[in-house]
């Protein structure tokens, strides 16, 4: 059956059966849900070439992996694309991935929109002042960022976590339980939400009138064997840190190795607390999780941005769309007080 064939059936013009079943918003409630059972019932399947002559949309939104990030081997990202994913099933859609070399991004997002390949892009892990947003609105292409760019004083799309709050939060924790050296091991320097991770463990530290150890902060890609290396050399320290804040599960793990190695026991001879995405391979999960951890899942995060930016596309609305979502502090068996504090 085709598209004239589905309207007759319904007694309802053509364009107005494509408007339904593609979510315009100027067709009812009532009429959209009738024609979505008609098609589902006979079995109707979109041309979506046809729909992409009529509308002039792909049905396509545009991902650019950097290679300098790596972002295609991210964990991290994994998860950030399965939710996406989902989104892009659920509303029809399908997602073109570009792969760009180190200093070929601006490339990239110029060849998807020359080409007409995509509907709306996807920006990742934004940096302080990312050139990447200004080039998406000269483009003139809705994009929604994952993350936040606070130099970036244009208005723009955006998701992020509330990143100050949630570190600050949990190095408070750590103090409370009586901690006073506590190292950072933070994610790249420059990225957006190590910068504001960095933020909320300095104003947390600063309002318990504690002294920062610079070489106690450490910024580099979040990978197990940045953990592991870094808390082997920490703990090798005169004043060695006697709790870890940690960017990334990944991270942690390797603090985890470490500490073991050292034949120390987290929890009580060392405290750790953790972000944790929520990734589908590394749960940190049970009645009381493994790991202290400030807690948001990266998974719906890529489901609500297609989300955000799939309703820009199909509103034409040029309004931004902000959210910022606060984490979950959970407590683990990784936390205890500092040897000799007594609460």
């Amino acid at each position: 059956m085709n598209l004239k064939e589905l309207a007759r059936t319904l007694g309802l013009s053509p364009t107005t059966v494509s408007r339904a079943l593609n979510g315009y918003p100027e067709v009812s409630s009532r009429t959209r849900e009738k024609v979505q059972a008609a098609a589902a019932l006979h079995g109707y399947v979109p041309n979506h070439q046809a729909q992409r002559l009529a509308t002039g949309q792909t049905k396509a939104i545009g991902h650019v992996l950097s290679l300098a990030q790596n972002d295609m081997i991210n964990p991290i990202f994994g998860d950030f694309i399965a939710g996406a994913g989902e989104a892009y099933a659920e509303l029809g859609y399908d997602m073109v991935v570009s792969v760009a070399r180190e200093g070929n991004e601006e490339e990239a997002y110029r060849t998807l929109v020359a080409r007409n390949r995509v509907d709306g892009v996807v920006l990742h892990s934004p940096t302080a002042t990312d050139a990447r947003i200004a080039l998406l609105a000269e483009l003139d292409i809705p994009f929604v960022v994952h993350g936040v760019a606070p130099g970036v004083s244009s208005p723009y799309s955006w998701l992020d976590i509330n990143n100050f709050g949630a570190f600050e939060r949990a190095t408070k924790l750590l103090i409370d339980l009586g901690h006073e050296r506590i190292a950072l091991l933070n994610g790249p320097k420059g990225m957006s939400f190590a910068t504001d991770r960095l933020a909320g463990f300095t104003q947390a530290m600063n309002k318990a009138e504690l002294p920062i150890e610079p070489g106690h902060i450490l910024h580099a890609s979040m990978t197990e064997p940045y953990g592991f290396d870094s808390t082997t050399e920490l703990m090798a320290r005169p004043d060695a840190p006697t709790a870890f804040l940690s960017s990334s599960m990944m991270t942690t793990i390797g603090v985890y190795r470490a500490l073991g190695q050292l034949g120390l026991e987290i929890g009580r001879d060392v405290s750790l607390v953790t972000h944790d995405d929520m990734l589908s391979f590394l749960p940190n999960s049970g009645d009381v999780p493994q790991f202290t951890c400030t807690r948001s899942s990266v998974r719906r995060a890529g489901h609500r941005v297609v989300e955000m930016l799939i309703s820009q596309i199909t509103e034409k609305t040029e309004i931004p769309m902000t959210e910022l979502w606060e984490a979950d502090l959970v407590l683990g068996r990784s936390t205890g007080p500092a040897p000799g504090h007594r609460p």
